[in-house]
């Protein structure tokens, strides 16, 4: 039997399981491009707003670490997709390296790969099942984009290449999530490792783009999707970079593929402790233990971007040249000075990214219960609200830990460039009054994980939903009716205004509602075991 008997089938299975979860993030990603650039294309109207705009951010180092660099400043497209060159380059890798795992890994560690292993499924069929899948999103994704950028305006050519950017760097991290998925033996630490390539990509990028070490940028699987420059010149050969990386990696998956056994990975496991130390003597402990080390990442991340973004704050003046661009600034934080509407609009994006994290801290619950680690913990004296609570503890307290810690960087920052030392208590205090917002978040997660157990996919369609309504609803100018959705709407555009506590009240109430109707429904329904 060939080791790639099978494939057909498992192709098939994957594509079925993954028919809502890939098509709605591979719409959601190309719609959000295209809709940034239909929006920034008013907003720039002439080429002397655009050249404005473009030396001002590439006279500053933290937005050309954060973004990237402008090529060509008379180019409209140049300026109106800086945003989303590299982030959404590495938001496809995210896609794409995830897909491989949930289709290689994930399925060995549910021995689920193990029952088709026993039919005529060859050895590496899953592995390359779950490369097709993932390099096919990347590609369809390319295409996506590319035409809802020129529908939106922009040109052909160097729509093309954005859109082939993108689909090369995803087909990259396609190929280091199928690596890393040989590597670990476990779900979450192949994850850890994709997600850390990834960022190390990001890092080496950002130092290359901001210092003299330019060499840097082509270390990066990221920085070779900038390289091409779309709207900028359009360096086509530079594509060869990731197609080539991607066959080495891909190519060394599968050699490995062939050197393990099934369910075990390359890297040696770490045995415990022989006894449980006092910290792991009760569910909270334990929780602590699980949690810990991505809630580090988490504030590493979170330090870093409110550094960035803190220094950016007092160049935001030359960066917004135009009126359009004022209004937009205006839309999104608030009516009051530009520094000041600036910073409220950035603390409103942080939060929303902390609220992934209340997501994920959440559905670490679900992992534990799908694992069948969550039956024996419930088997002894521990009662179901008791071990949810000490989970939660991370997910809600976890979430305001890191807006905290996101106020307090951006002030820092900003307070250094501008002399002011009461910055960051200033800027904490207003990153917290989004902080119930980011828990309504969390609670709908926890409410899906009591009374939908079979659908997790809800919470984070809902999470997408309040993302675009309150990222995009100002620009497209929607209905209030469907801004009131999201709850980012209701937060108070601090700082800069004064505070009004009733919504913020309203939310926090709102929070609790839904958490409490998530821990009934846990309560009442049946845990697998």
């Amino acid at each position: 039997m060939s080791t790639l008997t099978g494939t057909g089938t498992l192709i098939r299975l994957a594509v079925r399981r993954d028919r809502i979860r890939l098509p709605a993030w591979i719409v959601t990603f190309a719609g959000v491009a295209a809709i940034s650039a239909s929006a920034t294309v008013s907003l720039y109207p002439s080429a002397g707003s655009r050249i404005q705009a473009a030396e001002a951010i590439n006279n500053s180092p933290a937005l050309v670490a954060l973004y990237g660099r402008i090529y060509d400043p008379a180019s409209l497209g140049s300026v109106a997709m800086l945003k989303l060159t590299a982030f959404g380059a590495a938001l496809a890798g995210v896609l794409c390296a995830l897909t491989v795992i949930r289709h290689t890994r994930a399925e060995e560690e549910a021995g689920r790969m193990e029952l088709l292993g026993a039919g005529l499924v060859g050895r590496r069929a899953a592995l390359t099942a779950g490369l097709v899948v993932a390099m096919s999103g990347a590609l369809l994704l390319g295409l996506l984009a590319a035409a809802g950028l020129v529908a939106a305006g922009l040109p052909a050519a160097g729509s093309v290449a954005f859109g082939a950017g993108w689909a090369a760097t995803g087909i990259v991290f396609a190929g280091a999530g199928a690596l890393a998925a040989q590597a670990s033996r476990s779900t979450r630490t192949s994850t850890m490792f994709a997600a850390g390539t990834i960022i190390a990509a990001y890092l080496l990028r950002a130092a290359g783009d901001s210092t003299a070490l330019s060499w840097l940028s082509w270390l990066s699987p990221i920085g070779w999707g900038q390289q091409v420059r779309p709207f900028a010149g359009d360096r086509w050969p530079v594509l060869l970079l990731p197609v080539a990386a991607a066959i080495l990696t891909s190519g060394a998956a599968y050699a490995l593929a062939g050197r393990r056994d099934l369910g075990r990975g390359l890297l040696p496991d770490r045995p415990g402790p022989a006894a449980a130390g006092p910290a792991l003597r009760g569910p909270l402990g334990l929780a602590w233990r699980l949690h810990r080390g991505v809630l580090a990442a988490w504030a590493v991340v979170f330090v870093l971007l409110g550094l960035v973004l803190g220094n950016v704050a007092s160049d935001v003046e030359g960066m917004l040249g135009s009126p359009q661009a004022r209004d937009m600034i205006a839309r999104l934080g608030g009516q009051q000075s530009m520094i000041n509407a600036f910073l409220a609009a950035e603390l409103g994006f942080l939060a929303i990214f902390a609220s992934v994290y209340g997501v994920a801290a959440v559905g670490r619950m679900r992992g534990e219960e799908a694992s069948l680690r969550a039956a024996a913990i419930l088997a002894a004296p521990v009662g179901r609200i008791r071990w949810a609570a000490s989970h939660l503890a991370f997910a809600f307290g976890g979430t305001a830990v890191l807006i905290t810690i996101a106020g307090l960087s951006l002030g820092a920052a900003h307070g250094a460039r501008t002399g002011d030392a009461s910055q960051p208590l200033r800027l904490a205090g207003a990153a917290l009054a989004h902080l119930p917002a980011a828990w309504i978040v969390t609670a709908v997660a926890l409410a899906v994980f009591g009374l939908l157990p079979r659908a997790p996919a809800v919470a984070w369609a809902c999470l997408v939903t309040f993302v675009l309504i309150t990222e995009l609803g100002p620009l497209l100018e929607l209905s209030h009716w469907i801004m009131d959705v999201s709850p980012f709407t209701h937060t108070p555009k601090l700082p800069g205004t004064s505070l009004d506590l009733a919504p913020v009240l309203w939310l926090a109430a709102a929070a609790a509602v839904l958490s409490a109707a998530g821990l009934a429904g846990l309560r009442r329904r049946a845990i697998r075991s």
